[in-house]
């Protein structure tokens, strides 16, 4: 089997600094509209300021959580791989769109479930799970999982580090 060839991250590392950057110029400005609001003094537009205000504090919560997600996501893609131990998908057929088959995503989900139920504990097989949920469209658990196989990883990383 030939090598996957790897692809340049460097156009999406570009496209979400600039997001990032953008963002950080809305909130900028979001709070010095919020602080234009309280300064006025009056009841309405102190209470509007501070509803604003919250918009920025709440937008760097959810940027600064979802990188911290993806990246976390990178590093047990990276880790899984140098276990050989991804979840390979190559060969399921796909649709012309390129999405996978819906009988095939759902074949190849039940024998990495039967993979998870044997060690649930164990984060590779939490995060192909996860991989798995997401290809046979069932993105909620998809998502819980993954979550799961974060901490999972973290806490296998910890123990790993002492």
């Amino acid at each position: 089997m030939a090598a996957k060839k790897k692809s340049d991250a460097r156009p999406v590392i570009w496209v979400i600094a600039f997001l990032v950057v953008a963002l950080c110029v809305y909130f900028v400005l979001l709070s010095r509209t919020a602080i234009g609001l309280i300064g006025t003094g009056t009841v309405v537009s102190i209470g509007l300021g501070i509803g604003v205000l919250l918009l920025p504090l709440l937008g760097v919560w959810m940027v600064v959580s979802t990188l911290r997600s993806g990246i976390e996501h990178q590093r047990m893609v990276a880790a899984a791989q140098e276990l050989g131990r991804d979840l390979d998908v190559d060969d399921l057929p796909r649709r012309p769109s390129g999405r996978i088959e819906k009988d095939a995503a759902l074949a190849r989900f039940e024998e990495v479930k039967l993979e998870w139920e044997a060690d649930p504990s164990d984060w590779v097989n939490t995060y192909r799970i996860a991989r798995a949920y997401d290809y046979a469209g069932d993105r909620s658990r998809a998502r819980e999982m993954m979550r799961r196989a974060g901490e999972q990883y973290r806490s296998a990383s910890e123990k790993s580090a002492n």
